[in-house]
């Protein structure tokens, strides 16, 4: 199967893109948003290679992966070709509805001939959908393998656009927390946020490769997922697979995802602050908690199963 994909979520793809399957992804000059192509920071398979939109008009592909409404614009006229109309295509929602959460209408409400496929089931029940099919397929992340050592008594946190994404992504809790836990912050658009929190200078890492990053943060004694109203994030998932216990805000799908045996997930910033600081205090209980997070991880959010969902749902539109 030939699938059309832009390069929208990194990590999201990384695990997509290990399905076997021959995979073309646009690439325009200067590699803006419309055309990524292959990315610096991940690992990706020979059989993604990168296609201009000239080059598209010749390239024949099975079925279009869509991940942005413009995306449908994009695909006629790049290629003369109508999503759902003339090839077949799917839409994966990666996000939790904007503003309005129980009432945002999709952009694809109006569209049958499209599936959305969201990424947590509580990003389906919020999303209206209309008379789009919809179905959901939760995350799978490559296992990047046990690394914990908790050896560093800080807390990892993975937050991209930190100040731009201010409340959502929990950015004004993080500060909160830093003010009595030592924290650790991983992520693009730190400069921004040394300039709003210059006490962390020395301690925000800007856009670090994937696999150095994994090392890094295994050797925090605990994860902390600030997060307000984002889907589920694949770092959260990516910390558990590496052994650290969690520390999550209480909303959108992380009470779903996270066991009791795994970490706190919690509404109350204190109620995080206090587990931190009895993790740093305790790293046998720190351990333990982050092994029960892998196994979770493992069973749940396996690449082996999110890969099979894929094909099911890519054979039904082809």
């Amino acid at each position: 199967m030939r699938i059309l994909i832009w390069h929208v979520h990194g990590s999201w793809a990384t695990a997509f893109l290990r399905g076997g399957e021959d995979y073309l992804l646009p690439v325009v000059p200067g590699r803006g948003p419309d055309g990524r192509g292959r990315a610096d920071t991940w690992t990706w398979p020979s059989r993604a290679r990168e296609v201009t939109p000239a080059q598209l008009r010749e390239e024949r592909c099975d079925v279009v992966v869509l991940q942005r409404p413009h995306e449908l614009d994009l695909l006629e006229e790049w290629t003369g070709l109508r999503a759902g109309v003339d090839v077949p295509a799917v839409y994966v929602e990666h996000n939790a509805p904007p503003e309005r959460a129980a009432a945002t209408v999709h952009p694809l409400a109006g569209r049958g001939d499209i599936p959305v496929v969201h990424v947590t089931a509580f990003n389906a029940l919020m999303w209206d959908c209309g008379a789009a099919p919809t179905t959901v397929i939760e995350h799978g992340v490559p296992d990047p393998g046990y690394r914990y050592t908790g050896e560093r008594e800080r807390l990892g946190v993975v937050v991209n656009e930190p100040v731009r994404r201010w409340r959502v992504a929990g950015t004004d809790v993080l500060l909160r927390l830093a003010e009595t836990v030592p924290v650790e912050v991983y992520g693009m658009g730190m400069a921004a946020l040394a300039e709003r929190a210059p006490t962390l200078s020395g301690l925000l890492h800007d856009d670090v490769p994937q696999p150095a990053m994994h090392d890094a943060l295994a050797r925090h004694r605990a994860y902390l997922h600030p997060y307000r109203w984002t889907s589920l994030g694949l770092s959260l998932i990516e910390a558990m697979l590496l052994g650290l216990p969690v520390l999550a805000l209480a909303t959108t799908a992380a009470p779903e995802s996270v066991p009791a045996a795994a970490g706190v997930v919690s509404s109350a910033p204190d109620t995080l602050a206090a587990t931190a600081r009895r993790w740093l205090a305790d790293p046998d209980e720190a351990r333990e908690r982050g092994l029960a997070a892998r196994a979770h991880a493992l069973d749940r959010f396996g690449l082996e199963r999110f890969l099979s969902d894929w094909q099911r749902v890519l054979k039904e539109v082809v």
